[in-house]
């Protein structure tokens, strides 16, 4: 039995013509190649992020460490008495806080309940009676109004809204109402008034935006259930709507109260910057912000400055706790099912 191996040439041509490669090394080699290129350039883009989101943290640990240290003289002189007495004397170097923390809280709440039912009515027709249209530009003249500048609204209460007030708007409330101790006392147009109705044109574009989110967040189902079992439209609304809503409501409306605590030159403009508690809502007061807009660029000695300082300082601290607890409200109402 012959086991000799004879070569055949027709196999050595095939494989001299055709070489064998290996392909699936190549096919793993070379998307290995572009998947590190695209994993350096996500993990560059990741760490930008992360250094974004970071800087925004270390800012505001700045802006606290360098209000702290600037209101640290007065913290010491005068500790929790600077926020409950009422006196404000540069000459003597004594200061109180308690007037424009009044004037900043009264015009506050006065704005936001100028603004809330206005602002739910606006987001209740966009949301559920316009025509898509009509809800359109609608929606869009109304957010108009977070665009323009506080100055021009400053001076708009100035010449326009404080003398109507003066002439038509607090003569009519005083000769009607003038026994109650919020409207009485002299008609001066600028004041806690005038100031309140300002606030209240500012902040309803906020909750307007928050409150139509925060609507179109219900489930359709349960406005055709409402439907469903004989309901009116106001029921559908109120029902469906309203009431499921309360949540988010209440997060807009403190949100707005946020902004409405932290508006400077409107309401330094309008409010007549008078540093006393008066109960009358036609009395000219000051607010936090007003104070520091209009004394710090003057401010002659140190005490003052640190005065000055702990009132933003307190001003921060308050903004920062209502603007938390208002998207705590908000994202109760707009999570996704399901998640904790």
């Amino acid at each position: 039995m012959n086991l000799e191996w004879t070569p055949n040439p027709q196999i050595e041509l095939n494989t001299w013509a055709h070489p064998v490669v290996d392909k699936k090394a190549e096919t793993v080699a070379a998307p290995t190649q572009r998947l590190r290129e695209v994993h350096y350039a996500d993990r560059l883009f990741l760490w930008f992020l992360r250094a974004m989101g970071i800087s925004v943290v270390l800012l505001l640990f700045l802006i606290t460490a360098y209000l702290f240290q600037s209101a640290l003289p007065t913290i010491r002189q005068f500790g929790t008495s600077f926020l409950t007495t009422s006196v404000w004397d540069p000459v003597k170097d004594v200061y109180g806080a308690l007037p424009v923390i009044f004037g900043t809280v009264v015009s506050s709440l006065l704005g936001i309940a100028f603004a809330t039912p206005v602002s739910l009515g606006i987001a209740l027709f966009l949301n559920e009676l316009a025509p898509r249209r009509v809800g359109t530009i609608v929606g869009f003249l109304v957010e108009m109004l977070a665009a323009i500048p506080s100055v021009v609204y400053g001076l708009w209460g100035i010449f326009v809204l404080a003398p109507w007030l003066q002439s038509t708007v607090e003569p009519l409330i005083g000769n009607n109402l003038g026994f109650i101790p919020l409207f009485e006392g002299p008609y001066y147009g600028v004041g806690m008034f005038a100031a309140g109705i300002i606030l209240a044109i500012m902040v309803t574009p906020t909750i307007s935006s928050i409150c139509r989110e925060v609507f179109r967040a219900i489930p359709r189902s349960q406005r055709e259930a409402t439907l469903a079992l004989g309901g009116t439209r106001w029921e559908m609304m109120s029902l469906s709507v309203l009431k499921s809503s309360k949540p988010g409501i209440i997060g807009a409306v403190i949100l707005g109260l946020g902004r409405a605590l932290g508006e400077t030159m409107a309401v330094t403009m309008v409010i007549g910057n008078r540093s006393e508690i008066v109960a009358s809502l036609f009395a000219p007061s000051q607010t936090m912000s007003s104070v520091i807009a209009n004394q710090y660029a003057e401010a002659s000695s140190d005490v003052l400055r640190s005065a000055l300082a702990e009132i933003g300082l307190t001003l921060f601290a308050v903004t920062l706790v209502i603007n938390g607890v208002a998207r705590f409200f908000v994202w109760r109402v707009t999570k996704p099912k399901g998640s904790r």
